[in-house]
């Protein structure tokens, strides 16, 4: 047991990490947000620049989809290397792609533009289109990597996973003489 746990934590660990590589690609490939400022009355406003733009809903879907990606290539990885499987490693699975998605979130957040938008309208000028800040509208998203993990992993499992002996439907006859073998 001891050596599951072993393995369930570096498994842990291993997905969490990968994080940092969604993060980045989430930071890559996520449409940008255009923003516009104005003053009025001596006050700065910021506002969509197309207010039935769909660039807001586009950036979660793409952290949704790498999720997802993620998801099943670090279960298909994990069977791969671990094809017993166990409890402990579906746990671990599951966890690191959690901690790994609030990584990707908050590493994507973090080296995107910045978040004071204000501080930014005020700095490119009135009427000028700037980028948004690198939001995750949809929470819910960051179950995605570990839900697509786990599907997969279950999948690959019930496909192609070690198998039960399955019992003898036809029994050998007993032997002649009795159960006990005392025979005389």
């Amino acid at each position: 047991m001891l050596t599951e746990v072993r393995q369930a934590v570096v498994t842990a660990l291993a997905v969490t990490l990968s994080g940092a590589l969604l993060g980045v690609l989430w930071w890559k490939l996520a449409p940008s947000v255009p923003l516009v400022g104005t003053v009025v009355d001596g006050r700065w406003f910021v506002y969509l620049k197309d207010s039935e733009g769909e660039q807001a809903i586009a950036v979660d879907g793409t952290f949704t989809l790498l999720a997802l990606a993620f998801g099943a290539l670090s279960a298909v990885v994990l069977f791969l290397l671990r094809r017993r499987g166990g409890v402990p490693l579906v746990a671990a699975l599951g966890v690191g792609g959690l901690l790994g998605s609030l990584l990707a979130w908050r590493l994507g957040v973090w080296l995107g533009p910045t978040e004071d938008v204000i501080a930014h309208a005020q700095d490119v000028g009135e009427g000028v289109t700037f980028t948004a800040p690198l939001r995750l509208g949809a929470k819910g998203a960051l179950l995605a990597w570990s839900l697509a993990g786990l599907v997969v992993h279950l999948g690959l499992t019930g496909l192609f996973g070690p198998r039960d002996p399955e019992p003898d439907p036809w029994p050998a006859p007993a032997p002649p003489g009795g159960a006990g073998g005392m025979g005389g």
